[in-house]
Formats: structure tokens, C-alpha cells, sequence
């Protein structure tokens, strides 16, 4: 009864990659993006203040702004499909982050260790084998009609 449904035939594959897509994608815009872009210089910076964490301490309000962008547009663009491997990309980038942020914040603090980290890498994970596996035939794709 289920077997076809369950087969990793292309049709199945592509609308499992659409899933995926949308389900990631919508709930890190809604619950992580769309705050941050919105929020304008001041959240920038403080966001932007994270990548310390890789030695990297000047333009924090620009990279707070890319984590904002990567979150809230580059989620759009990995529902939708167009640019898809470079949202990806840059999604996997902030997740990095993201994880390495919770791994250096102090010990006394709930959302630090691995078990803070825990999410930002389930993410991190999901986007770099998204970028692998390309968004599937569900997809919008830029270019020429022909």
C-alpha cells in the first residue's frame, strides 16, 4: 500500500526536499529572521557581536545585518528555491556561528555547551546537506524560459 509512497522514486525525493524546504525554512524566518531584520542597527550590532567568537571583532552591525539577511531572506530564497545553494551556504555559515557562540558563553548560563548548541547544529547539519542535495524539481529557478 505504502510502498510507493515510501520508494525514494524521484517524485517522492523532490516532494520530501519541498517539505523539508518549506517546514526549515518558514519557521527560521518566523522565529529567527524576521525579528533580527527587523530590528535595525542596534540588533545588528548586538547580533553582529557573536562572531567574536572567531577573532573577528570589527563591522559587528555588518555581520549582525548578514546573520539577519542569511536568516530572513536566505530563508525565503531555500523555500522558493532561486539562488539555493548560495542561501544554503550562507544559512550553514550563521548556523556555524551560531554554535560555536553557544559553545564559548559562560558555563553558568542555560543556553551554554552542547546542549545550547544543540539546535544551531541540528540546523547547521540540515542546511550543509541541503546545499548538497540542491532544492529538488519543486523550484522556483532563475534564468531564461526557454
Amino acid at each position: 500500500m505504502f510502498g510507493k509512497m515510501t520508494s525514494a522514486a524521484p517524485v517522492s525525493m523532490d516532494f520530501g526536499l519541498l517539505l523539508l524546504r518549506v517546514g526549515i525554512g518558514a519557521s527560521m524566518f518566523l522565529f529567527h529572521g524576521y525579528d533580527k531584520i527587523m530590528g535595525g542597527p542596534e540588533k545588528w550590532e548586538a547580533v553582529g557581536g557573536s562572531i567574536s567568537v572567531l577573532g573577528i571583532s570589527f563591522a559587528p552591525v555588518f555581520w549582525g545585518f548578514m546573520a539577519a539577511f542569511s536568516e530572513s531572506v536566505c530563508s525565503l530564497l531555500l523555500i522558493l528555491g532561486p539562488l539555493f545553494r548560495m542561501a544554503a551556504l550562507l544559512l550553514g555559515c550563521t548556523m556555524f556561528v551560531a554554535v560555536l557562540r553557544h559553545l564559548n558563553l559562560p558555563a553558568d548560563n542555560p543556553a551554554s555547551g552542547w546542549s545550547g548548541a544543540s539546535h544551531a547544529l541540528e540546523l547547521l547539519t540540515v542546511y550543509i546537506a541541503l546545499f548538497f542535495t540542491g532544492p529538488g524539481r519543486f523550484a522556483f529557478k532563475l534564468g531564461r524560459v526557454k
